[in-house]
């Protein structure tokens, strides 16, 4: 069934589409899709995989037929409550309930949502008595319990799906940030780590940022020479001396720094150690302004307490 709806969407034979899905599907539930269906076990156990990136990637330039297709394999869902949505990557009324977007007003500097509001350009306490090294940094989401969840599917469960609906949130937070002229910059991740994840989604991010905004994308002009722990159960001092010195600018990429604006681009911003690090670095080689937008900004006491 499977292998014949896919094989007319796209070209592929039976067996070739049900290997990719139970490849797929193996590497998220342990079970391959012929065997759930078979077992009758696709109702309950389906409801937790997402699109593969690659049928997504085979149909979003395709026939109405192949949508469709991939529409009855893996319905639409919201990626918060997974329940059925009409088009792939829209949200339910409970996932936005779910999620707190952030809007003015702001810190001027870091983008700390403020209850009040208190003028143009005005800094939050914290920015004022010891100010980061980045101009300014913006969030699309508070990180409460729903954008956790869905960073760390990201992240760590080959999630990659979720990138198009991040960058959705993160253009309309970084549109006073991000211009043509602006270079998008991922945070990047030491070569071990990388391998072991195999993928760095912040680079994810940057990438489609940067086709929305008409920006320049460099993927590895900075380099994260030296490992670092985990950063979230350091203090916030013990964050800023696990990431000091960690970020170099390979040489021969210096020149073409200088005078430029960059746009960091990182799925979460927490104390800011870590942009903080990266922007010191990009400054000492010629950046004019470093500015940095994330998918979530962490606010231990909740937005009514600032």
């Amino acid at each position: 069934m499977i292998g014949g709806l896919c094989g007319l969407a796209f070209g592929m034979g039976e067996g070739d589409i049900d290997g990719c899905l139970a490849r797929f599907s193996k590497g998220v539930t342990g079970l391959s899709v012929a065997s759930m269906f078979a077992s009758g076990k696709q109702s309950s156990t389906l409801r937790t995989i997402s699109r593969p990136t690659y049928l997504r990637s085979a149909v979003s330039n395709g026939s109405i037929l192949s949508r469709r297709a991939l529409d009855f394999v893996f319905p639409p869902r919201c990626p918060v409550t997974q329940s059925p949505v009409a088009v792939d990557g829209d949200m339910s009324a409970e996932g936005w309930r779910q999620l707190i977007f952030i809007d003015d007003p702001v810190c001027a500097r870091c983008g700390m949502p403020f209850v009040s509001d208190f003028g143009v350009g005005v800094d939050c306490p914290l920015c004022l008595v010891e100010p980061p090294d980045f101009d300014s940094a913006r969030a699309a989401v508070l990180y409460n319990d729903a954008a956790h969840d869905l960073i760390v599917a990201f992240k760590y469960s080959d999630r990659t799906d979720l990138a198009g609906v991040f960058t959705k949130w993160m253009a309309r937070a970084g549109a006073g940030l991000i211009s043509e002229r602006s270079v998008l910059m991922p945070v990047p991740l030491h070569p071990r780590r990388l391998f072991s994840r195999r993928y760095n989604q912040s680079a994810l991010l940057a990438k489609r940022l940067a086709g929305q905004f008409g920006a320049d994308l460099r993927l590895d002009d900075l380099y994260r020479h030296r490992a670092t722990v985990p950063q979230q159960s350091l203090s916030t001092i013990g964050r800023r001396r696990n990431v000091a010195g960690a970020f170099t600018v390979r040489p021969e990429r210096i020149t073409r720094l200088k005078g430029a604006h960059i746009v960091l681009i990182d799925d979460v911003l927490t104390t800011g150690a870590t942009l903080s690090a990266i922007s010191k670095t990009l400054k000492r080689c010629g950046a004019a302004r470093v500015d940095a937008l994330a998918v979530a900004r962490v606010v231990k006491h909740g937005v009514a307490t600032i």
